[in-house]
């Protein structure tokens, strides 16, 4: 059975567009929707908390009733869940094939804003996790993946295949290579070969793991970029006209805790569309 499509709500802005992205994806798949607002406040009976409490349960119901409006037959479900929103997230994640969370517009540095809650979620989650921004540009371009050959990318690319097909979009698939370490001290011209070798290794290796995906998925239009250079940049830069980027999500984890890595965090927080994080297998 297909998990349900879950999304995080507390009535703000970017929640609610997050909600119009959900319920559309949750159509695409053919599968339910289900509206998650985390009450972390266990008692309810310091004075006005009671009341407030309504006002949330109203505010949530509302949106349940207007999102079954535009879902037509697809079930769209609601709760109030009484723990912390990342920890009810996590939880929601163990059984959703997709959990879909908003994001605040441009910060001061010209970054987007990726709250406490969502940061944590997108370190945690089982499952993948759509970054939503808070005044999304429908874009009409290609779904876009980026691809780290280092890692598994089975993962990665079926989604990412999954999602241009449901769409039926052409699908971009990059990746980005760099010669070795220590090749700005060669002479020129062993620089030239030995980037022209590297980049028939890489190919090959590219080659390897997508044919397989094009086979599966023909009624994708694929194109295929691979980029000498930094790969934080060059996606940032790939993704400038896409409706979707997909992303791996590989988590380092240090003695100061877990954290994404440098594509992952450049991604949510520099590109204009949505952004999906596929946790590795």
């Amino acid at each position: 059975m297909t998990g349900p499509v879950v999304v995080g709500f507390d009535g703000s802005p970017e929640s609610v567009t997050a909600t119009e992205w959900a319920v559309r994806e949750a159509q695409r798949r053919d599968c339910p929707l289900d509206l998650l607002q985390a009450w972390p406040w266990p008692h309810r009976d310091v004075v006005g908390s009671e009341e407030t409490y309504r006002q949330a349960l109203d505010r949530l119901e509302l949106r349940a009733a207007e999102l079954r409006a535009a879902a037509g037959d697809g079930p769209v479900t609601s709760a109030i869940v009484p723990t912390d929103p990342a920890e009810a997230l996590e939880a929601a994640g163990k059984t959703a094939s997709l959990l879909v969370l908003g994001s605040r517009g441009l910060g001061p540095v010209r970054g987007f804003l990726v709250g406490s809650v969502s940061q944590e979620v997108l370190r945690r989650a089982s499952c993948p996790v759509v970054l939503v921004r808070a005044e999304p540009a429908e874009s009409a371009g290609p779904v876009v993946v980026g691809l780290d050959l280092a890692h598994s990318v089975d993962d990665v690319l079926a989604f990412a295949f999954d999602a241009a097909a449901r769409r039926r979009a052409p699908l971009r698939v990059v990746h980005v290579w760099s010669p070795p370490v220590g090749s700005q001290y060669m002479a020129l011209e062993a620089v030239g070969g030995l980037t022209g070798a590297l980049s028939s290794v890489e190919r090959a290796r590219f080659a390897e793991l997508v044919d397989p995906w094009r086979e599966r998925h023909p009624d994708v239009a694929v194109t295929s970029d691979l980029v000498r250079g930094s790969a934080s940049v060059a996606l940032v830069d790939s993704a400038a006209d896409a409706r979707l980027l997909v992303v791996g999500r590989r988590v380092r984890r240090t003695l100061l805790g877990a954290h994404l890595g440098p594509v992952a965090h450049a991604a949510v927080h520099h590109v204009h569309c949505p952004v999906a994080l596929v946790p590795h297998a």
